[in-house]
C-alpha cells in the first residue's frame, strides 16, 4: 500500500524556524541519515538482511515526515560504506516520497575522503562539484536543497571553495549553500569573501554542539547570527552518551560496541557517565528523558542567538517520536540552567 503522510504533520506551526536571514524555514528537529541507512548489518539495530534494513529505514523516514520533520540530512560519505546512505534514501525518495519532493529539504555535503587520489576530499572546486554530481545520481534528484562544504580545507583558498558552492547554486544543482565545522573566525572570513566576490552566501552552519561539546558558545553562534546564518547542531546527543543507554555500562547493542569509529568504548569515560547520570536525575525532575532534555537544551535561546534545528540520528522510528515529544517542554528556568552548568563543569 502506498505511503500517505499524516494529515496533521503541519498542525504545529511553531515547529518551524527561519534559517538565519534566508527565506527557508526548517523544523526544530531534523533527521540525520549518517549511521543507520547504509549496508545491511551496519546499523545500530543490526538489521542483517537487505529487506529488513530497508524497511526500517523507510519507517524512520515516514515517521519523521508524519511528525513534520521535513529535513533529511546526508553527506557523500555517509553509510557505511560511503555513498550507501544516499543510495538508500534516494531509493525511498524515488519509490515512496516522490510526490512530496517539494515538501522536503534534502541536504548533502562534500569534503571528507570519498574516493582515491588527490581530488577525493577537501574543498577544491574539482572535489566539491564532482561529488555533488555523484550525490545527485545516488539520490536520484535533480537538485539538493542545501549543499555544504563539510569541513574547511587548510590548503585550498577559501575563495575557491566558496566559488564552488556559488556555482552549485547558480547551476541549479543546489538551492542553498552551507558550511560545516568552520570556526567563528573562518565563518566570518568566508562570509566576507562571498560579499566581496558577489558569491551566493551560505545560509547555514552545521557545527558539533551538545552539552559535552559547547565550543559554539565561544563566538561561533554570535558569528553566525551577525552574518545571517542559521545553525544546525549535529550530534546533540553525543552518539547516545546523552541518552539513558550508557548509564549502567556499555550495552551489547550500542554504537560503542558496533563497527562505528566515531564512538568507541574508550570515549565512554567514567567522568562522562557520571555527568550523564546527574543530568538524567535533573531530566526526571523535569518529566523528561535525558535525551529529550539534551535536545531542547541545545535549542534554547542564548544571548548571541539560537540554534535553528537539532540534527538527530535514530536507529528505530520510536526514537524519532520520543525526540519530537521533547518540544512539549522546551523551557528552562534560570535555576535549571545553573544546575546544568554546574554539572557540566
Amino acid at each position: 500500500m502506498p505511503y500517505s503522510p499524516a494529515a496533521t504533520r503541519y498542525d504545529d506551526g511553531s515547529f518551524y524556524r527561519r534559517c538565519g536571514r534566508s527565506g527557508l524555514m526548517l523544523p526544530a528537529i531534523s533527521l540525520g541519515c549518517w549511521h543507520n541507512f547504509g549496508a545491511p548489518g551496519s546499523d545500530s539495530g543490526r538489521h542483517g538482511d537487505e529487506a529488513s534494513m530497508h524497511e526500517n529505514a523507510k519507517r524512520m523516514l515516514f515517521t519523521a515526515f508524519d511528525h513534520g520533520i521535513t529535513h533529511f540530512d546526508l553527506a557523500n560519505n555517509y553509510g557505511p560504506p560511503p555513498g550507501s546512505a544516499e543510495t538508500r534514501v534516494g531509493r525511498i525518495l524515488h519509490e515512496d516520497l516522490r510526490a512530496y519532493r517539494d515538501e522536503l529539504i534534502i541536504s548533502s555535503k562534500a569534503g571528507y575522503r570519498m574516493w582515491p587520489g588527490p581530488y577525493g576530499e577537501w574543498g577544491s572546486r574539482k572535489n566539491l562539484l564532482a561529488s555533488l554530481d555523484q550525490s545527485l545520481g545516488r539520490l536520484r534528484l535533480e537538485y539538493v536543497d542545501i549543499f555544504y562544504s563539510h569541513r574547511p580545507d587548510p590548503d585550498t583558498p577559501w575563495e575557491e571553495t566558496m566559488f564552488a558552492l556559488d556555482s552549485a547554486v547558480r547551476q541549479g544543482k543546489a538551492l542553498y549553500a552551507g558550511i560545516s565545522s568552520y570556526s567563528a573566525e573562518q565563518t566570518t572570513a568566508v562570509s566576507a569573501i562571498c560579499e566581496r566576490n558577489n558569491f551566493v552566501k551560505p545560509i547555514i552552519h552545521q557545527p558539533h554542539y551538545s552539552m559535552f561539546k559547547r565550543w559554539v558558545e565561544d563566538g561561533l553562534l554570535a558569528a553566525c547570527t551577525a552574518d545571517g546564518l542559521g545553525t544546525i547542531a549535529f550530534c546533540p546527543l553525543e552518539q547516545g552518551l546523552l541518552t539513558g543507554k550508557y548509564l549502567k555500562g556499555i550495552p551489547e547493542d550500542s554504537r560503542a560496541k558496533s563497527v562505528s569509529e566515531f564512538l568507541t568504548p574508550e570515549k565512554v569515560t567514567p567522568e562522562r557517565v557520571n555527568k550523564a547520570r546527574k543530568l538524567n536525575e535533573l531530566a526526571k525532575q523535569r518529566g523528561q528523558s535525558l535525551a529529550q532534555m539534551a535536545l531542547v537544551w541545545v535549542l534554547r535561546p542564548q544571548k548571541d542567538g539560537q540554534v535553528t534545528t537539532a540534527l538527530i540520528g535514530a536507529s528505530r522510528p520510536e526514537q524519532i517520536s520520543e525526540n519530537v515529544a521533547a518540544l512539549k517542554h522546551a523551557e528552562f528556568s534560570g535555576d535549571e540552567l545553573q544546575k546544568i552548568d554546574a554539572i557540566l563543569r
